[in-house]
């Protein structure tokens, strides 16, 4: 087939034959290619919050490495491969109908509870661990299928299993923000989870699982609603206060705060002899007057000086002084 020339090239060859010159080929410009952007699902996130995201799932990775090594005793190791924003029907037309999902309710900071969070994980990840609990080798666990059905007693485990990783789900988070996680249910038929709708935005944390020569993934399903309201909160300025405010606000939440307090009627030093020798009626000599001060000790340290006495026939210390920093 003969080679189609651009319009660039026939310019140049009809200016050639009315110059009488001879005609270059020159290499054609490659011609830059732009990402088309769909404007029906405009992204919600920007890259710097997603590589924010990245960041607290590298977190949790190393924290799910400790947690799997003590679980099924055996080197494991957890990292992050994508995080990326998608339509939520883009992760459930991915899943199959005997795929197992975590539902996972989240509470914020001001006390609201948001969610699920939708934790999936292959079933080679699990029945590898399954197997490990129950004391086999985990091996073998290459070709199962993605249509295997688990049974009563390994949807009771996976349970177990998704209650460690959910645990420790806030500690990726504790740098930024105080979240708390807790397991919701275990639904073995991801179309009737619907409590996410089809077209709204979700972010996809994809986690890399290799236990001994296994491997998988876990996927972790962020709905968009509840990270609009986690950037919202870490996104607020906090209030300026003055030093006044500040004072009156510690002040205030200490308030409450149990203290001992001791008084010091003397020192006296004995000999482990004399202390064994001491009997009812003995005196031991304090080495101070009568009317001397008497200090008194806030928590292990000397805060006032005062005299002993007497208030409605108990025994009492009147504060006379406050004692001075050394």
């Amino acid at each position: 087939m003969p080679e189609v020339l651009t319009q660039s090239q026939i310019d140049a060859l009809i200016k050639s034959m009315n110059s009488g010159e001879t005609v270059e080929e020159q290499p054609e410009k490659e011609e830059k290619k732009y990402k088309k952007y769909d404007f029906y699902s405009p992204k919600k996130f920007t890259k710097d919050k997603l590589k924010l995201l990245f960041g607290i799932y590298e977190n949790y990775a190393r924290q799910c490495t400790s947690r799997i090594n003590n679980l099924v005793r055996m080197s494991s190791n957890v990292e992050v491969l994508t995080v990326e924003e998608q339509r939520y029907y883009e992760f459930s037309n991915a899943l199959d109908e005997n795929d197992v999902l975590t539902l996972v309710n989240v509470t914020l900071p001001n006390g609201i509870t948001n969610g699920p969070v939708i934790l999936h994980s292959t079933n080679q990840v699990i029945l590898c661990m399954i197997d490990r609990m129950i004391g086999g080798t985990g091996d073998d666990f290459d070709d199962i299928p993605v249509s295997y059905v688990y049974t009563d007693i390994e949807i009771s485990l996976y349970k177990n299993i998704v209650n460690y990783l959910v645990s420790i789900m806030g500690d990726g988070w504790v740098n930024y923000l105080k979240l708390d996680f807790e397991l919701d249910k275990i639904e073995t038929n991801p179309g009737m989870m619907q409590k996410i709708g089809r077209d709204e935005t979700i972010v996809i944390v994809v986690l890399n699982v290799e236990i001994g020569r296994m491997k998988g993934k876990i996927n972790i399903c962020l709905p968009g609603n509840l990270l609009v309201s986690i950037f919202h909160i870490l996104e607020e300025e906090p209030e300026e206060k003055n030093d006044e405010e500040i004072t009156e606000q510690i002040f205030s939440g200490i308030k409450s705060t149990p203290m001992e307090i001791k008084a010091e009627l003397g020192e006296s030093m004995l000999m482990l002899k004399d202390l064994f020798n001491l009997q009812v009626g003995d005196v031991i000599n304090l080495n101070k007057p009568k009317d001397s001060d008497v200090f008194l000790y806030i928590e292990g340290k000397p805060w006032f000086k005062g005299e002993l006495g007497k208030n409605n026939k108990n025994m009492a210390i009147k504060i006379n002084e406050i004692c001075e920093k050394k």
